[in-house]
């Protein structure tokens, strides 16, 4: 009690000390050995890992190449698919870029189908290399698919880095580097588990193990630390910091691009449409025909100007597309009209709309849905 009769309080009870963040450890990354066992009894069954042989290194590509920027739910059917079309790395190499380019439709990032096309072909010509300088030489072919493709098809001692084995990095070393800006510092740190036996006894497991935990257990959000075969070892656990890391930088807002289409049909319900260049953003697909796509609106009369057919009463349809790209927002306004025959139009041709839609991006797709025929 205190000479006025409360109960006594310190300068302390009225301003609790902050909470002390540990500090940063030295950077002793877990034992992969504890992470093969766990992959051993809980790898996740895809497509691509049929267990029967040594890995085949064009499935291993082609998986690693549609798994960029795409989920493993999406992928898995359109892999299946796209390997019944193109069994072997000869059959892609001698397919015309069309057929690859509609069989790719809706996969989206299309300059990865161009990369893959045109890898093959070189591929098909001298093999596959059996190490990361070999297949980075191969057009299209950057660092992380080369670590992935000899790691696990040749077993070469290297770890590739995507954003599942950068997110486990930062979390059991405590890298509080926001990212992009870690990613040298990460790809460095996961290469240092080559230097353990077990690690480099198994190169292709070890590096899907990683694949494997980021995906599953140390996802995103709410990782599940109490299953992680780490958790005895991780930094930002430890820490408590663990779904604080990878920290990553601003990202600047993305500025917003605007398009006009030309929905034009004929009596049969044909639909005309045109391939884009070959070159450039969705370069060779097919598209409903339309203006360039410009920071400015597009005002009625000058959009008019860039329409297959001049003269017509176009229909501008209810509502917007609109799809995001990498690098910019993409907002879309369609006009319609009928024509009393199917005139042959230089550059472009006339298709049934469901051939159409399955050899278009799925941009094209957000501008369709827009159509009601009726």
């Amino acid at each position: 009690m205190t000479a006025a009769g409360g109960l006594s309080e310190t300068v302390a009870d009225r301003h609790p000390a902050p909470r002390v963040t540990p500090p940063l450890p030295k950077t002793a990354l877990p034992g992969p050995a504890l992470l093969l066992a766990w992959y051993d009894r809980h790898r996740r069954v895809l497509p691509w890992r049929d267990g029967i042989g040594p890995p085949d290194p064009y499935r291993v590509w082609l998986s690693e190449v549609m798994l960029q920027q795409t989920t493993v739910a999406a992928v898995g059917p359109r892999y299946t698919r796209f390997l019944a079309r193109f069994p072997d790395v000869h059959a892609l190499a001698g397919a015309d870029w069309a057929e690859v380019a509609a069989e790719w439709a809706g996969l989206g990032y299309y300059a990865r189908a161009r990369n893959l096309h045109a890898g093959a072909k070189a591929l098909a010509a001298q093999g596959f290399p059996h190490n990361v300088e070999g297949l980075r030489a191969i057009p299209g072919i950057g660092p992380y698919t080369a670590a992935a493709v000899a790691a696990i098809a040749f077993q070469e001692p290297v770890v590739p880095a995507d954003g599942n084995v950068e997110r486990v990095v930062a979390r059991v070393a405590r890298v509080e580097t926001p990212l992009p800006a870690a990613k040298k510092r990460l790809a460095e740190l996961a290469q240092g588990w080559m230097a353990e036996p077990a690690a480099r006894a198994r190169p292709g497991d070890f590096a899907q193990a990683l694949f494997d935990l980021g995906a599953t257990l140390c996802t995103p959000r709410n990782p599940a630390c109490a299953l992680c075969p780490w958790r005895g070892g991780c930094a930002a656990q430890a820490a408590g910091v663990q779904t604080e890391l990878p920290r990553k930088s601003a990202k600047a807002a993305r500025p917003t691009r605007h398009g006009t289409h030309f929905l034009l049909h004929d009596p049969g319900g044909l639909v005309l449409v045109r391939r884009r260049a070959e070159k450039g953003l969705l370069g060779g697909m097919l598209e409903i025909p339309g203006t360039p796509w410009r920071a400015e609106p597009w005002g009625e009369a000058e959009a008019l100007a860039h329409a297959p057919v001049s003269g017509l009463r176009w229909r501008l349809l209810a509502g917007e597309a609109r799809h995001g790209f990498t690098h910019f927002e993409l907002r879309m306004a369609l006009l319609s009209a009928r024509l009393t025959g199917r005139p042959d139009i230089p550059g472009h041709a006339w298709m049934d709309p469901s051939v159409a839609r399955a050899a278009m991006p799925s941009v094209m797709h957000r501008l369709l849905a827009l159509w009601d025929p009726a």
